[in-house]
């Protein structure tokens, strides 16, 4: 069995042992996600996706987690309830998928952290690149509004110069209408 492909998410912050999350194909395939990069105090590795095992409430008889004190449903203190601690975080998780012999747990280890430490140093490059290309919309977006702005500046003008030529033949309109009646009256004067 091939690794063909390893994507690394980085996750770090200060005082956080969790330094990414990989997701590993095997054989172009099979896809394990959640596998974590961890910062352990021999250095890092690589802990396999796991999930909190359950625990059975003795008064309301649901899943409860276990190290819980209290079933979160019926609210009994449960009596067998672990500390959670490095110690015991096996009898309280289960992996869901995970190597089972020293040599493919090494492999995997090494892909995997390889991987990590490419994205680890990689992502000044892409940083940058994602800058410029920001920038550049933002350029874009600007132009296009300036645009914009330049357009409703002309329909407005439009608009103005329309509103105007038509209070213009309004004006001459009551001016010849004036016109007429006043013609209309000085003849009847007239006659």
């Amino acid at each position: 069995m091939e690794i063909t492909e390893v994507r690394v998410s980085l996750r770090e912050s200060e005082g956080r042992r969790l330094k990414a999350y990989a997701t590993i194909t095997f054989d172009n395939s099979f896809v394990v996600r959640n596998i974590k990069v961890i910062e352990g105090n021999n250095g890092l590795f690589v802990a396999m996706p796991a999930r909190k095992l359950k625990q059975f409430c003795t008064r309301c008889g649901k899943k409860v987690e276990i190290g819980s004190q209290y079933c979160c449903y019926c609210g009994v203190q449960l009596t067998q309830a672990l500390k959670e601690s490095e110690e015991n975080r096996q009898a309280s998780h289960q992996d869901l998928a995970h190597p089972i012999n020293q040599e493919f747990r090494d492999y995997l280890q090494k892909k995997v952290l390889d991987a990590y430490d490419k994205e680890k140093n990689e992502p000044k490059l892409e940083a940058t690149k994602e800058e410029e290309t920001k920038e550049e919309e933002s350029k874009e977006e600007e132009t296009k509004e300036e645009e914009s702005k330049e357009e409703e500046t002309k329909e407005e003008e439009t608009k103005e110069e329309e509103s105007k030529e038509e209070e213009t033949k309004e004006e001459e309109t009551k001016e010849e209408e004036t016109k007429e009646e006043e013609t209309v009256i000085n003849k009847e004067i007239v006659s």
